[in-house]
C-alpha cells in the first residue's frame, strides 16, 4: 500500500514540471483505482482541480428589515472572524438615501451592522432596488508577522508531494504557496499556530461535493489564516469559535475532496482586499521531497 502511494505521489511530482504530464486513472474489475502515466484499456485522463470552496452564504448575509416606506439594510456576520464587505445598490426606483459610492467596511466577528437606510420617495409605493453584495474573510489591514511553522502532524517522517507554485494544482491565488504532504489516512493533524477556529467541514466522504474536502480553518492573531484540507470524514475534533494552541489536535488526515491521493494540503492565507490569497511560509525543519519514480529517479 505504501509503495503504491509513493508511486502515485511520484507521478504527482512529475506533473509539476514545466511540461505537464498526463496522468491516467483506471478502475479494475474489483473496483481498485490506480493511476499511471501510460494509458491502458478503459483508462481516462485524470483532471485534478484543487479549488478551495467555502460556502459562507448562511454566515455572512444581508439582513434587510422592512418598515413602512423604509428599508434598513444590515450585514450579519455570524463567523468567528472579521469580514470585509462591499455593498452597492443598482436598478433603483422610488429610493432615496442609497449611497452614491460602494460601501466598503470591515465588520467584526459575530456582528450585525447597519450599512444603509433606504426610504421611499413616494409614500405608499414599494422601494425597488438590487443590492450588489460581496465579501471576503479577514481584515486586509492586518500585517503578517514572521513565523516558522512547526510540522502540523504527529508521526512520520513524511515527504512533500507538491510544493509552492506546483503546476499540477498550486497555480491559483488561494493555493500558490500551499504544500501537499503525502501521508497515510488517519495521521493525527495538529495546530501549527495558535488561533481561533473559523470554519470546519467534517461530513464529506470520498470526493464529496466540496473540492477542499473536510477541512479546518484557523484565524491567527496577526490576521493570517492556516487551512488544513482533505481531512478524514468525521475526524474533525474542534468546533467553530474554539481557541487552539500549537499542538492542539484538529483532525485526522484523509483523502477527501479533489484529492490526488492521501495527503495533507496546508496553506496560509490572508485577505489583501476583498479576496483571500496564499502567502509564503516556512516549516521550522527541513521537509524532503518524494523521489520522482516516473522519471526513474530515487
Amino acid at each position: 500500500m505504501l509503495a503504491r502511494l509513493l508511486f502515485f505521489c511520484g507521478l504527482f511530482m512529475a506533473s509539476t514540471s514545466t511540461v505537464a504530464m498526463t496522468i491516467y486513472k483506471s478502475t479494475d474489475a474489483n473496483g481498485v483505482v490506480s493511476y499511471s502515466d501510460r494509458p491502458s484499456k478503459g483508462s481516462q485522463v485524470f483532471v485534478f482541480q484543487d479549488r478551495m470552496v467555502e460556502r459562507l452564504e448562511r454566515q455572512v448575509y444581508l439582513d434587510i428589515k422592512k418598515q413602512k416606506g423604509v428599508d434598513v439594510v444590515f450585514v450579519r456576520n455570524d463567523l468567528y472572524a472579521p469580514v470585509e464587505v462591499a455593498l452597492a445598490f443598482t436598478e433603483m426606483s422610488n429610493v432615496r438615501g442609497a449611497p452614491a459610492q460602494t460601501i466598503r467596511r470591515v465588520l467584526p466577528a459575530r456582528s450585525n451592522t447597519r450599512l444603509a437606510l433606504l426610504k421611499a420617495i413616494t409614500g405608499g409605493k414599494p422601494l425597488v432596488y438590487t443590492p450588489q453584495f460581496h465579501y471576503a474573510l479577514g481584515d486586509p489591514a492586518g500585517t503578517a508577522q514572521g513565523y516558522r511553522y512547526p510540522l502540523p502532524w504527529r508521526g512520520g517522517p513524511f515527504r512533500l508531494s507538491q510544493g509552492a507554485e506546483g503546476q499540477y494544482s498550486h497555480y491559483g491565488p488561494k493555493n500558490k504557496y500551499a504544500m501537499d504532504i503525502a501521508m497515510p489516512v488517519g495521521t493525527p493533524i495538529i495546530a501549527a499556530r495558535a488561533g481561533v477556529v473559523v470554519k470546519t467541514e467534517n461530513s464529506q466522504s470520498g470526493r464529496g461535493t466540496d473540492p477542499s474536502g473536510n477541512f479546518v480553518r484557523v484565524l491567527h492573531d496577526d490576521g493570517t489564516m492556516g487551512v488544513y484540507l482533505h481531512l478524514k470524514q468525521g475526524s474533525v475534533s474542534v468546533r467553530e469559535g474554539q481557541r487552539v494552541v500549537v499542538g492542539s489536535p484538529l483532525a485526522l488526515s484523509g483523502n477527501t475532496g479533489n484529492s490526488s491521493g492521501p495527503h495533507l494540503h496546508f496553506v496560509v492565507q490572508r485577505n489583501t482586499g476583498l479576496g483571500l490569497v496564499s502567502i509564503p511560509y516556512q516549516f521550522n525543519q527541513p521537509l524532503g521531497a518524494l523521489p520522482n519514480f516516473a522519471l526513474g529517479k530515487q
